[in-house]
Parts: structure tokens; sequence; C-alpha cells
């Protein structure tokens, strides 16, 4: 696969309220949280979210039994009705399952797991059948690379790495097999595109048969280089949109991997203060040096269907969700951070089957929320 990066680089720097120096207007919106589980069955931190063509709700979420952090087992995949109503859950026992990370649906409604403590994906058919498997599961993600929990340790946005030595580095990529995996994307063509992830820094191509194809990436700040690619979609032109979250940019590259350019949004390197509820919960995890906070934006992106497709994409806090056209021009914004039905805590993952439709999952408050924009 062609590795190569244009010399030339688009670079759109958007300040927040604006899009090529129009205002961009805050949205309004309406929120709910419908979705009902059954007693004693409960979400956990939800990290992925998916809607198929008959507006089923697919919820990848952190829970389960004698859980401890990226290890053993610590996720779950449900089943929603689109009302909200419970339908079932999928792959109790599927041995991808350790530490849930993302959920997509594709053109054909198969559904496809993105575990990064598993290092695993995994294609299942709408049924819930095992159709294709990706990656390998090794002995537990904490175990092998320790991480650093003293007061010395680097800001978490920065990561990686934070581990707690350099023995603990993870070692170099290798063709077909995943280091925390964090998303997956489809090409019209049915190719398959993941970005790998925390530890590997690069995007990892497949055909539509599953056979592997090659890769583009390493870790840096340069354009075609990723610090975290947390999220991955792809357009209806086969132009794949990356979300590097700790570089505060959206990457975009033609399907071989050739660099196209890069989106920014000026503002959100240092987002100061956030909401006080929320402090205690992220002062590791995106405080940087100076005591002010890295947004972690963009944390993932979706792009919707048909035609006039915009992209939603969003930092974790102060809990905003953009609204952008594929060139990066900023449509509007919307939410803040926060527990009630309406504000988000930690969004971590969107589905958008629609302009005006976008559903929100979330890890603080253990809840996906459907969000309809007005007009």
């Amino acid at each position: 696969m062609r590795r190569s990066i244009l010399v030339a680089t688009l670079c759109l720097l958007l300040p927040l309220g604006s899009a090529f120096g129009q205002p961009a207007p805050e949205i309004e919106y309406d929120a709910s949280a419908p979705l009902r589980m059954p007693p004693d069955l409960y979400l956990g931190e939800v990290a992925g979210v998916a809607l198929d063509s008959r507006g089923h709700i697919f919820v990848y979420t952190r829970t389960g039994t004698d859980a401890t952090i990226i290890a053993p087992r610590a996720a779950s995949l449900y089943e929603f009705a689109p009302d909200g109503t419970f339908v079932r859950e999928i792959g109790g026992n599927l041995y991808s399952k350790a530490w849930a990370h993302a959920v997509r649906v594709d053109a054909d409604d198969n559904i496809w797991l993105i575990d990064n403590g598993s290092s695993m994906a995994v294609k299942l058919s709408p049924g819930g059948a095992v159709l294709q498997v990706f990656g390998r599961r090794p002995e537990s993600t904490h175990a092998r690379y320790p991480r650093c929990t003293g007061p010395n340790c680097p800001p978490h946005s920065l990561r990686p790495p934070y581990y707690a030595s350099p023995d603990a580095l993870p070692p170099p990529a290798r063709d077909g097999l995943f280091d925390e995996v964090t998303d997956v994307a489809f090409d019209p063509d049915g190719n398959i595109y993941f970005s790998d992830g925390y530890n590997n820094s690069r995007v990892a191509k497949y055909d539509s048969d599953g056979n592997w194809v090659g890769s583009w990436g390493e870790r840096g700040s340069e354009p075609g280089q990723f610090r975290l690619p947390h999220g991955i979609a792809a357009d209806d032109q086969g132009r794949i949109y990356v979300a590097d979250r700790s570089n505060n940019r959206i990457q975009v590259f033609e399907s071989d991997g050739t660099f196209v350019r890069q989106i920014t949004l000026a503002d959100l390197r240092r987002q100061a203060p956030v909401a006080a509820d929320y402090a205690p919960q992220i002062a590791s995890f995106g405080r940087l040096p100076d005591g002010s906070y890295n947004s972690l934006w963009p944390n993932s992106i979706c792009i919707t269907p048909g035609p006039d497709p915009v992209i939603f994409t969003q930092d974790m806090f102060p809990g905003r969700i953009y609204k952008m056209a594929l060139d990066g021009t900023v449509l509007g914004y919307f939410g803040r951070d926060g527990q009630a039905v309406g504000q988000f805590g930690w969004i971590h993952a969107l589905a958008c089957p629609s302009a005006n439709e976008v559903w929100v999952a979330e890890l603080l408050t253990w809840r996906v929320q459907k969000v309809t924009l007005r007009d």
C-alpha cells in the first residue's frame, strides 16, 4: 500500500463559533434517554452505539463479572428496538470481549465489535453468528503494558506512552495484528479500515473478504502520523476520516493512505475550566502541565448516509458535539457536560443515521441518549 503523504497540506483552522470566518450557530436540540434495561441488568460505561437499517440500537458497554481495567472481561453487547425496548444480549461468552471500545453496523446489517482490551475485531451476522475474526487476543493488555499510576506520571491525554517503565513499551506493529484497536469503517467497495489504535498508531486496511491489504501511519504529529487514532469513518467517495484524538485533529486520506488534509479547531487544545462535578474524574485524564485541560477532541466521528452527508464529532469535555461539512466547515455545535438528560458525560461514541438525529454513548453517566436537532 502506498504510504506517501502530500507535501502540500490543507490545514483548516476553525475557531469555535466560526466557519471560514462566518459565525457557526449553537444548535437547539431535544434529548431523551430511551433505552430500558430489564431488572437487575445494567449498562455500565457505554463505549459504543450503532443503528441498523431497521432502527434497532446496538450498545457495546463496559460491564460484566470479575473484571479489572483493560483485562479479562468487561464487555457486553445489547440490542434494543427503535422505541428503546430491550431485545437481547448478543454473544454472552464471545472470546473477543474484554474491554468494549466501539460497535458499528455495516450496509448489510452485520454487527462489528471493536475491543481494545483483546486487540480484536469480530464481524457478527444480524443473528449474532461469528462471520469474521480480525486480530488475536493475547494475555491481558494491562498485564502486558503496566500503566504508570504515580503522581509523576505524564497526563493521560498524552498517552501513549504512559507506561510504568521503558521495558513495558509495546512492540513494533505487525501485519495482521492489532494493539488496542479502537474503531472500524467501510468504504463503498466493501474494504475495511481499522483505527489501530492506542499502541500501533496506524490505520489498517483489509479487503471485503478479510484479507490484509496494508497499513499507513506511525506515532507522531506530522501529517499522516497519529498519536491516538480513536475513531474512523468513510464517506461515499471512499475517503477515510480519522479522529486523531491526542493530536486534536481529524485527518482525511484517500483509500490508499494518501494524505488529503487535516481539520482542526483552533481553540480546543486547552479548555478550562471544566465543570466542577467532573473535575475529580478527569483530573488525571485530560489535565495538562499548566493546569488546563485537553478537551480530547475529536474523540469519535460519524458521517451520515445518503446525499449531502455531514460529519458529527465531539469533545469529551466540555461535552460539545459539532456538526460539520465534509470539508471541515463547522455548521453548528450543541451540548455541554453534565448528568441531566440533554447534557453529556464523557461522550465516547456517536451514531448518526441522519443529519438531524444523533445517538450518543456516554461513559460517566452509563447511558445512551437520542438527540434530535431542531430545524
